[in-house]
């Protein structure tokens, strides 16, 4: 019924397309085009030439007989050329004298006329009569160009007036068309099998691949489908991916956006844009909708938290309205992803709209495997890699990072003019992408020796006592800001700290600066990110995990953390001050034991941490199984 409404609306509504230009004004057209023509060839075809006088053809004879030609041009019956001197002339009673001249032989055979001019020394020279049809169309072609492309614009400028596509985002009158990017069934080649880890995100959206496979074996159980799925989690851990699997599988068209693409300094462009989706989605249903960075224009509305603004307001409500909109034959699925959920607005996260939410944690050591294989399968890597141990040692590393670690290896490889990349190919893509790029200045004796020695009271107090993490590599080669690093590497994945790995920790990072005080009896500024990062552990232990006995099982807030990025958001305390000191005075406690407990190590060691900063002045880099061989740690005592 709304079909056959739509149709009559449309034959009675008059046609509002122009009626082409008919054959009267091609012809004004052309005719403008030749008079420009003429008058360019009239004005430059005579600039700069010498005035031209017509003289008789008994005239031009006479002149050549008291020998004033010097030189004639035959041109078929018109002769031009040049007088010897100037010749005068009369016109309405001025006196004019021109140097050229012009006349037009009879049509009667003169044949005294070359004796004539051979006699009298002039110079003859012939030339083919001149092709005005030529020259008129090489001077015409500009033209005809200039004024075809203004027909051109004209029409593709009609047809967007018309709502035509014209230029897509070329014109102010495709700004409210969406700038969603549309894979076809064919472009979306990858599916699940391409996708490492993540089991369970799979397991959840694999209904909705079926769905849009076959939505009809839903609706006739009763059954309706999550409008609406929310990724969330850190940077890099595969919502995009994970979206364009689900479309591969299904083998639906799959549109692509980001939040940012729908806000402009215009107010309503937005919601155009929203508008434009949704219909072009519904069109080719069933089909898939991806919103990349949906909190840029999904925050909450009114709070003024990110700033009020009305465009990105009406871009939301925009939104909410199209998803309540969906009947139950429109197959189309939201797929949005965020790594700030707590930024959204209610609304959105609401059953009916984005109510199936999955969030996406970093990859564990088998993922990291999966993963790792994936990325290396199209690299020509050496037999002799074990990936297991690349895996375990990229403990908090995202997929993206684990392709861009693959990435960088090949690249160094190909660097040194390698065939294959092998272990230390990736080993030295590590560094450089968690302490930089190896600095080309280096350091003098003096502060090579503190450094060595501050690196090896890490590597040292991490040895010696217990519930630390296994030591992997000391190095005092300067990377990106740090003069050195002592990298230790988990056994297994944590997911939960005690108190005891949580004190040891902070012993293994104050041990540099121990091992400073206790060797050159003074201070550097090379332990602040150790500081920085012990201050961090103890005043959490004490305000949000209750490991302080005397202050208790009590969390006292002083900022919100990044529910994924692990960044604190600065919040008002809501704490007294006598409470506030007390925190300090336990953090501070804390540490001051932890930097005993590495001094009496160190101490009791002395020998151990000599011998271990001279291994390190020599050969720059030390694998673990080389300082247990520096250390004899197998008969060597721990300390607890």
């Amino acid at each position: 019924m709304a079909a056959n409404i739509e149709q009559q609306e449309k034959e009675k509504k008059p046609d509002e397309t122009p009626a082409p230009a008919g054959k009267s004004g091609m012809l004004r057209i052309f005719l403008w085009a030749f008079i420009l023509t003429a008058l360019f060839a009239y004005i430059f075809g005579s600039f700069g030439t010498p005035p031209v006088v017509t003289i008789p053809y008994s005239e031009f004879k006479k002149q050549v007989r008291e020998g004033n030609i010097s030189e004639v041009l035959v041109k078929g019956n018109v002769l031009e050329g040049t007088f010897v001197s100037d010749y005068e002339s009369h016109v309405r009673g001025d006196s004019l004298r021109y140097s050229k001249f012009t006349t037009t032989k009879p049509d009667f055979d003169d044949s005294d006329l070359m004796g004539l001019l051979e006699a009298h020394g002039v110079s003859v020279t012939a030339k083919a009569g001149n092709n005005w049809f030529l020259s008129s169309l090489i001077l015409l072609i500009p033209w005809l160009l200039i004024i075809g492309y203004f027909i051109y614009a004209g029409s593709r400028f009609q047809k967007q007036m018309r709502g035509g596509t014209g230029f897509p985002g070329s014109s102010i009158f495709s700004v409210g068309k969406s700038k969603a990017k549309r894979f076809r069934r064919e472009m979306a080649n990858i599916s699940y099998a391409d996708v490492a880890g993540l089991s369970n995100a799979k397991k959840d959206l694999q209904e909705i691949v079926d769905y849009l496979k076959d939505p009809g074996k839903f609706a006739a159980l009763g059954a309706t489908i999550p409008k609406g799925v929310l990724l969330m989690g850190p940077p890099g851990t595969g919502k995009t991916l994970l979206a364009r699997s689900t479309a591969g599988e299904a083998g639906v068209p799959f549109f692509s956006t980001s939040g940012s693409e729908f806000v402009e300094m215009f107010v309503g462009v937005g919601a155009s844009r929203v508008r434009d989706m949704f219909e072009t989605a519904k069109r080719e249903a069933p089909s898939l909708i991806f919103i990349d960075e949906l909190d840029s224009i999904g925050r909450v509305r009114g709070s003024g938290l990110g700033g009020s603004h009305d465009e990105r307001e009406q871009t939301l409500n925009q939104i909410l309205t199209e998803m309540d909109g969906f009947e139950s034959h429109e197959s189309v699925v939201i797929i949005a992803a965020t790594n700030r959920p707590d930024v959204l607005d209610p609304a959105l996260t609401r059953p009916g709209r984005f109510d199936r939410q999955i969030t996406l944690d970093l990859p564990q050591k088998a993922a990291r495997l999966d993963i790792l294989k994936i990325h290396s399968a199209n690299v020509p890597v050496s037999p002799d890699i074990d990936m297991e141990r690349i895996a375990a040692r990229t403990v908090g590393f995202s997929g993206a990072e684990l392709r861009n670690l693959v990435n960088e290896a090949a690249l160094l490889a190909g660097r040194k003019g390698k065939t294959i990349v092998d272990a230390k190919d990736f080993d030295d893509a590590q560094d450089k992408i968690l302490l930089g790029a190896e600095r080309e200045d280096k350091l003098n004796e003096r502060e090579k020796k503190i450094v060595a020695y501050h690196e090896a009271g890490h590597a040292l107090v991490a040895k010696l006592i217990p519930h630390t993490d296994p030591l992997q590599k000391v190095t005092i080669i300067a990377r990106g800001r740090t003069l050195g690093a002592t990298e230790q590497i988990p056994d297994n994945d944590r997911h939960n700290f005690n108190r005891n790995y949580l004190l040891a920790r902070i012993s293994v990072a104050l041990g540099g600066r121990v091992s400073e005080m206790l060797v050159f009896e003074e201070l550097t500024s090379g332990a602040a990110q150790d500081l920085k990062q012990v201050t961090s552990i103890a005043r959490k232990m004490v305000c949000q995990w209750g490991m302080s006995d005397k202050i208790g099982p009590a969390t006292f807030s002083q900022g919100e953390e990044h529910p994924f990025l692990g960044k604190e958001i600065s919040q008002p305390k809501d704490f007294s001050e006598h409470t506030a000191r007390l925190i300090d005075e336990e953090v501070q406690r804390i540490i001051l034991e932890q930097q005993e407990r590495a001094m009496s190590v160190l101490s009791a060691n002395r020998d151990k941490l000599d011998s271990l900063a001279a291994a390190l002045m020599e050969y720059e880099t030390l694998e673990n199984g080389e300082v247990d061989r520096i250390l004899g740690v197998a008969g060597m005592p721990s300390l607890n």
